[in-house]
């Protein structure tokens, strides 16, 4: 019986945060670039500039591609990651600000909790999952219910539409993290990053196209601030944080991996207060205690799994 390699301390420290802290910086980038770019379109030209790079350097590494079967499985966790998840947010930041559109996906550990419990059976709904869970959503209600229910802490109204889309692309990233767990995949995570980030580029070139998103289309109008927005998330939100994603989901409960979603809506609404002038009131810093105090909770839970040794070195 093989035993489970704990990873070093400073390796899951660091990997978390890049998805902590990146990630929530990238809401701001994303309505930056879809402020000039169709969405689909942006999105794409992000993920397969990504998948490429990442892909192409996995393979001089010596990195085996996928098989015929990996490549399936690959294909289905890219279109539920990255067509529905990524493609509903980029199409969401044209109507919501990106600091609420990050809240709003604070729903995701609630949707992988129910992941695991459905689809892996490594966690089960106890009294203090539930009490962090509720806690995190109570937040996201705090930071998402009309004026009108808050009294001093209300704000705008928020799209609906927006609103769903974001939800619908929870739900899509959630069960994709459950599945990455039970699917046939490449043994490297690198190439395992760049083999889904591929995939899910060309999936979103190919809805890009059938919106007919690229037509009359000059990428040399693109000002300097979409471009960089569009460098930012290729090296910094996609290369270096779905890789530290990926490999976080092989070490870590999908359930802690998922308290991501608590910390980038914090992250998020500073930046897209301070650089994009969104709103930023009492109901804000409400909503924002709810979320540290669920992702306090929720990493400290253990998953329900065997002892594992711990790694010195690798």
């Amino acid at each position: 019986m093989e035993i489970a390699i704990k990873p070093a301390r400073w390796k899951v420290f660091l990997a978390f945060s890049i998805i902590y802290l990146v990630w929530g910086s990238t809401f701001y980038a994303i309505r930056v670039g879809v402020s000039e770019l169709p969405p689909f379109l942006f999105c794409a030209m992000r993920f397969l500039a990504a998948g490429l790079l990442v892909y192409l350097w996995a393979v001089a590494h010596g990195d085996r591609g996928p098989t015929a079967r990996q490549w399936l499985s690959v294909f289905l966790l890219a279109f539920l990651i990255f067509v529905v998840d990524y493609g509903l947010l980029f199409w969401a930041e044209q109507r919501v600000p990106s600091g609420i559109a990050a809240v709003i996906l604070a729903t995701i550990p609630g949707f992988m909790a129910l992941s695991e419990i459905l689809i892996l059976r490594t966690q089960r709904l106890t009294l203090r999952l539930g009490l962090a869970l509720l806690s995190g959503i109570a937040g996201v209600v705090v930071l998402m219910s009309p004026s009108h229910l808050l009294g001093n802490l209300g704000g705008g109204a928020i799209d609906k539409a927006g609103a769903i889309a974001l939800i619908i692309g929870a739900i899509g990233w959630s069960i994709a993290s459950a599945l990455s767990r039970k699917l046939m995949l490449p043994s490297s995570k690198v190439m395992s990053s760049g083999a889904q980030m591929l995939a899910g580029g060309i999936m979103l070139a190919a809805v890009a196209a059938l919106r007919g998103e690229g037509r009359g289309l000059h990428l040399s109008s693109m000002s300097s601030s979409a471009w960089i927005a569009l460098l930012y998330l290729v090296f910094a939100g996609s290369i270096a944080g779905f890789t530290a994603y990926v490999w976080l989901l092989h070490h870590e409960s999908p359930t802690k991996v998922g308290t991501y979603a608590y910390v980038n809506p914090v992250v998020a609404v500073i930046l897209g207060y301070w650089l994009g002038g969104e709103p930023l009131g009492l109901r804000t810093i409400a909503g924002g205690l709810f979320v540290l105090a669920s992702v306090a909770a929720i990493a400290s839970m253990r998953p329900k799994t065997k002892p594992v040794a711990t790694e010195e070195s690798e």
